[in-house]
């Protein structure tokens, strides 16, 4: 295998395995958080709160987390770059990560070489679990809002 394959290679595994870690920890952290609101003993307009807020809080770690994969990455040479830095650090990773996420889109920075792929997959990866959030949300909704 010619050695130009393997910061590409490098990329789709550290991207697979991303993907596995971050899927992995919001399936783990809703089956957490559906646990905790059934034993909260406060109002249920109250737990419908603190499951919004103990969601956004699973989102910002997953960003987190595609994050780190990013910063790990660009020190890895012909993984890629970013687009509009200099020199990335792990704070602008984890931007990057964000914008890619919540499928904002790129526009004062963007990944630039076999990083696209992370990226790419990243933004698939948010919108699927950005939805599934939402379902789980209306649910918890259903069951407690009415409740009072």
């Amino acid at each position: 295998m010619d050695s130009t394959w393997f910061p590409s290679l490098l990329v789709v595994v550290v991207t697979a395995l991303t993907v596995a870690v971050v899927v992995l920890a919001h399936y783990e952290g809703l089956v957490w958080l559906s646990g905790s609101l059934a034993r909260r003993a406060t109002t249920g307009r109250r737990k419908v709160l603190y499951g919004v807020y103990m969601v956004l809080c699973l989102h910002v770690v997953e960003i987190w987390i595609f994050g780190f994969a990013i910063w790990l990455l660009l020190a890895v040479p012909g993984t890629g770059h970013i687009f509009g830095l200099e020199q990335a650090g792990f704070l602008d990773a984890v931007y990057l990560s964000a914008a890619t996420f919540t499928t904002v889109g790129f526009g004062d920075i963007s990944p630039g070489g076999s990083i696209r792929f992370l990226s790419g997959t990243e933004a698939l990866t948010g919108f699927g679990l950005i939805t599934w959030s939402a379902s789980f949300t209306y649910i918890e909704m259903e069951q407690y809002w009415r409740r009072r």
